[in-house]
């Protein structure tokens, strides 16, 4: 059977399964639309144009009510935001394509879920524990053989705005009586956390934690000693204030972590969802607990995700299996069609030595190939690229991204080689948990703590960036390179040619490599000066 599944509002996507098989998933942020999009009439187009078969079922992903009737009387179209039975879903038959097509919709609640139990590696029938911790959910659950789920405990409501709120304490910019935190906020202090050098607070920063952890969610301006509280307003390299956002971390996680250590069955599995399962530190921390024979997190924790995990939920209603076969490269493929000048560029053939040559001699490049990755984490398929060796480069990268400073550069590395520069002994390519690196000649790639957010990558994972590694290892000993996402700031990934000319010439890349054909702009000092010092390695350049 067939299903093609939408999210509305929030991180919108639209994902289509055939016969127990994700096809793509169509993200809204993604081809430089803003960040956190809905859906639109284009994205609609996209997906259309991706189907070779009518779906069998076209289902909607649950959320908010539309209005207050809706929210009162219910929706004949809305799965709606909580709610874990199977039986509250909504079907309807033959309702769409003049009948040839059925009606779904279940919770959003359910689409966490099903998406991180559908996704893991674990078998139909597996028992096991699930975490969704997001915005609005802070919950644990327990799934038994036949999938039914049971809510164990919403432990702390709202733990991601709760998160992303403390941000806003210290910027200067944020309203107090803002209502949420800017939906980039928990990202941003999930860097700041990694500075912290203090593990207790002190008695106003515990009478802060309090307010902010205990009770329900409040707005900073409800707190009643708001103009005394500590490090209102510090400002983000205020070092006091880095010290508590390691310290709310810390506490946040410790609320779930005391919550299963006293209320779980040890020794079970546990898969996570939710945009705090992006949180790299805490899914480690799950791991160091010792409490779960396994962690799994999606590469779509997120809401981004939650189009894959409603299908899953249909598909499970219809035919009984719940688990899907899935690639994280399964977007949109690059639009090269453009109107572009290429006699700004130097363009050459396809030839991983030589651009693993031109990243050794600190060249920085963009790096489209094939589908784009689902999920906001960029894996190699959209990213930019670069040496991994100088501090330099880290600061380079992110004035090229326009982010702050404290803001760390992710590594990707050949997974044989993961353990010597990382102590990672397994395959880690979703960029979901952090590890400690080994050696301090991988500056760039390497966060305040001694901590890196780390991709490994096989043959298997992604074939053309396997063999950039490798011929950059050839070059310079370590298979590691630098990899952030190639976006504007405040959109999704780059798809397609006319943005990565306007980026490469409006934000400092010196070129970037499309489907292998490097095009490097001829007005960057640092390919100039490539060329100057490796004129015998341009042969695989093309005319002009």
């Amino acid at each position: 059977m067939n299903f093609l599944s939408y999210k509305p509002g929030h991180d919108g996507a639209i994902a289509f399964l055939q016969d127990s098989r994700l096809v793509f998933s169509i993200e809204a942020e993604k081809d430089s639309n803003y960040r956190y999009s809905a859906i639109s009439v284009a994205d609609v187009l996209d997906a259309i144009g991706e189907l070779g078969v009518i779906p069998d079922v076209i289902c909607m992903g649950g959320w908010w009510p539309r209005d207050h009737h809706e929210y009162l009387h219910g929706s004949h179209r809305n799965g709606g935001y909580r709610g874990i039975s199977s039986n509250s879903a909504i079907m309807d038959k033959g309702r769409l394509l003049r009948g040839r097509a059925d009606y779904f919709s279940s919770s959003h609640e359910r689409s966490h879920i099903l998406c991180a139990f559908g996704m893991s590696p674990l078998p139909k029938g597996t028992a096991c524990y699930a975490l969704v911790w997001e915005g609005e959910m802070g919950t644990f659950y327990n799934i038994d053989s036949e999938l039914n789920i049971t809510l164990i405990a919403d432990v702390l409501t709202q733990p991601g705005n709760r998160y992303g709120l403390l941000y806003g304490l210290a910027d200067p910019t944020f309203p107090k009586d803002g209502p949420y935190p800017r939906a980039s906020d928990a990202g941003k202090l999930m860097a700041l956390a990694s500075f912290s050098k203090r593990s207790a607070p002190t008695e106003e920063e515990r009478d802060l934690l309090r307010f902010l952890l205990n009770g329900p969610y409040r707005k900073l301006s409800d707190y009643k000693r708001i103009a005394q509280a500590p490090h209102l307003d510090a400002g983000l390299d205020d070092p006091e204030f880095r010290n508590f956002a390691g310290i709310y971390s810390d506490a946040i996680f410790d609320v779930f972590h005391q919550f299963a250590r006293t209320n779980l069955e040890k020794g079970r599995p546990l898969v996570i969802a939710g945009g705090c399962g992006l949180n790299c530190d805490w899914n480690t921390k799950w791991k160091e607990t010792g409490l779960f024979s396994e962690i799994f997190v999606p590469p779509v924790a997120n809401d981004s995700g939650s189009a894959i995990g409603t299908a899953i939920d249909a598909q499970f209603r219809h035919t009984g299996n719940p688990k899907i076969d899935w690639n994280v490269y399964s977007g949109l493929s690059f639009r090269t069609e453009s109107a572009i000048d290429f006699s700004k560029y130097d363009v050459y053939e396809k030839n991983h030595d030589t651009v693993a040559h031109m990243l050794a001699n600190d060249v920085i490049l963009g790096w489209a190939h094939g589908r784009y990755e689902i999920g906001p984490r960029a894996l190699g398929n959209r990213s930019i690229l670069a040496a991994p060796f100088g501090n330099e480069t880290r600061v380079r990268l992110n004035e090229i991204k326009e982010r702050e400073q404290f803001r760390p550069i992710a590594p990707v590395c050949l997974r044989n080689d993961a353990k010597r520069w990382f102590g990672c002994d397994h395959e880690s390519p979703h960029m979901l948990y952090t590890y400690h690196a080994t050696t301090e000649e991988l500056r760039a790639v390497t966060h305040v703590n001694g901590t890196a957010r780390l991709q490994t990558v096989t043959p298997d994972t992604n074939n053309d960036l396997y063999n950039l590694l490798v011929a950059f290892k050839a070059r310079t000993g370590y298979g590691v390179l630098c990899n952030t996402s190639l976006n504007f700031k405040g959109k999704g990934f780059i798809n397609n040619m006319t943005d990565l000319d306007a980026y490469a010439h409006e934000h400092g890349l010196d070129g970037f490599v499309v489907e292998g054909r490097a095009h490097l702009l001829k007005s960057s000092p640092r390919y100039q000066a490539y060329l100057n010092a490796a004129k015998p390695q341009v042969a695989d350049r093309l005319p002009a």
